[in-house]
């Protein structure tokens, strides 16, 4: 999976797209990722004890990782990822302008 946690992505397909936001986490497993913000679902959550408030809880939902793509900040637009090799060690990268990311 080319998304990370705390990449800033952009939603491409759904009912949310063209919206970004930060990766909370990723389920490789399932090629899933949570986005901050995106696909909210409500949850009915029971109250538990003086301290948790019941209620209607509005949470993030996963969203399968195809349907995000990787924001670039300066260009304003999504973009792909790739891999290349500097100085011995796997690095993502930026096919648009080439910039290593992170």
């Amino acid at each position: 999976m080319r998304i990370k946690k705390d990449d800033t992505v952009i939603v491409i397909r759904g009912k949310d797209r063209g919206k970004t936001g930060k990766v909370l986490m990723t389920f490789p497993k399932e090629n899933r990722v949570l986005v901050e913000g995106i696909n909210m679902q409500t949850k009915h959550q029971k109250p538990m004890g003086p301290n948790v408030q019941g209620g209607l809880i509005e949470r993030e939902g996963p969203i399968d990782v195809s349907n995000v793509m990787f924001y670039d900040k300066a260009s304003g637009k999504g973009t792909r990822v790739g891999y290349r090799f500097e100085d011995g060690k796997k690095v993502r990268f930026n096919k648009k302008s080439g910039e290593t990311i992170k």
